[in-house]
């Protein structure tokens, strides 16, 4: 068996004892949590150890952490103007990282961190976790039936994706503050970027509308986002690992708003040829993670399953090609399953098989540079006015 790594998480807020450290406690045979960087702790142990009674060194500045020998990786999940610096930091510093979304500010920052990585022969992660929502997988579930199953929604001609929530006012935290990689484009854009981007590929063109719709803080941290992708070609498209039929032009239209009144809020509508999904309410790993009273609860078999009451809808059309079914009926309502559990642990499991024994990475560092790519490409849409072409 191999040694556990030897891992340091920067940042003890809402990422790191939420995301990072239960997943990192919960696999003792990948992972040890070796330290963390906490630069004011307010009792002796510092937050690690008043969430979960766990003892872990603490470093009060980036300089200790990058000096410790014994780190092996650095998971990064501080404020986001700071990724940048503290990854390229680590990788000179001879660590393998996993960065939190957004992974840099810039496309640019994104390349020099990957050749940087490469030729120190280290692993650099992108924390894109979305992939392993319960209800993504239920869809990529959907999305992967052959045509000729009768409850495929056939060739596709629409997707949309949503992240949208009600706050009529700032939060109070850095987040609000006009920094590089700040707004709604670079939170959860990055990761409704990232599942389009998984399943269908690059779009041709893009036009994205960006604002700060409430007109409260600096006007330069966006609230708002829809970014309309345009796939216009015909013939084949890939779906996520399949081929379909592409006889019509597809659009997938991402959207994140800050005032949506609605509960549970709209996550998904997928129209084709043959039938529409719709799915309300988000996975609800987050919220768990929250409040989880150990680590261990990412093991055990309530973690991450939906409650069957926000499962998605799912409607084909009748052989007759006019008439609409429904699958799965109960209690009035037709559900698409969400059978898997969200799965946020495979993302740092995978990590650990990269790191140990060079397994494939489940995000590539060049996919976590698309996104940002394409969040690069939505902000010169929403301020020229234009669609842009996606090269």
């Amino acid at each position: 068996m191999s040694k556990p790594i030897n891992t340091c998480v920067l940042g003890v807020g809402l990422a790191g004892l939420t995301f990072h450290v239960p997943f990192i406690l919960a696999l003792p045979q990948i992972f040890t949590l070796h330290s963390v960087l906490e630069r004011n702790p307010q009792t002796t142990g510092g937050k690690v150890h008043d969430r979960f009674g766990v003892s872990a060194k603490i470093h009060r500045t980036l300089e200790q952490v990058l000096q410790d020998s014994e780190i092996e990786l650095v998971i990064i999940g501080t404020p986001n103007q700071t990724h940048y610096d503290f990854a390229k930091a680590a990788l000179e510093a001879g660590k393998h990282v996993l960065v939190d979304k957004p992974v840099t500010a810039t496309v640019e920052q994104a390349k020099e961190l990957g050749t940087l990585a490469r030729l120190k022969g280290l692993v650099l992660y992108g924390f894109q976790n979305r992939r392993w929502d319960s209800d993504f997988l239920a869809l990529k579930r959907l999305l992967a039936l052959p045509e000729t199953s009768p409850q495929s929604l056939g060739a596709l001609v629409e997707f949309e994706s949503h992240f949208d929530r009600y706050r009529k006012v700032l939060k109070g935290t850095w987040k609000d503050d006009p920094l590089p990689a700040a707004g709604q484009t670079y939170d959860l854009g990055s990761h409704l970027i990232d599942q389009a981007l998984t399943l269908f590929g690059r779009p041709e063109r893009l036009t994205a509308f960006i604002q700060n719709i409430r007109g409260i803080g600096s006007p330069e941290v966006d609230d708002c986002v829809s970014y309309i992708c345009d796939f216009r070609k015909k013939g084949y498209q890939t779906v996520g690992d399949y081929f379909r039929t592409r006889p019509y032009p597809f659009t997938a239209i991402l959207r994140g708003h800050i005032l949506s009144i609605r509960s549970s809020q709209l996550r998904y509508i997928v129209r084709g040829t043959q039938g529409t999904y719709v799915k309300y309410g988000v996975d609800i790993q987050e919220e768990q993670l929250k409040v989880i009273p150990s680590p261990g609860a990412v093991r055990e078999d309530a973690y991450g399953k939906e409650p069957e009451s926000i499962w998605g809808t799912l409607e084909n059309i009748a052989d007759d090609g006019v008439s609409v079914k429904s699958s799965i009926k109960d209690r009035g309502s037709f559900r698409w399953p969400s059978e898997d559990a969200g799965q946020y642990i495979e993302l740092f499991k995978n990590l650990g098989a990269a790191i140990r024994h060079k397994a494939e990475l489940a995000v590539k560092w060049e996919e976590a540079t698309a996104v940002i790519e394409m969040i690069e490409l939505a902000h010169k849409s929403a301020r020229e006015g234009v669609t842009v072409r996606v090269p």
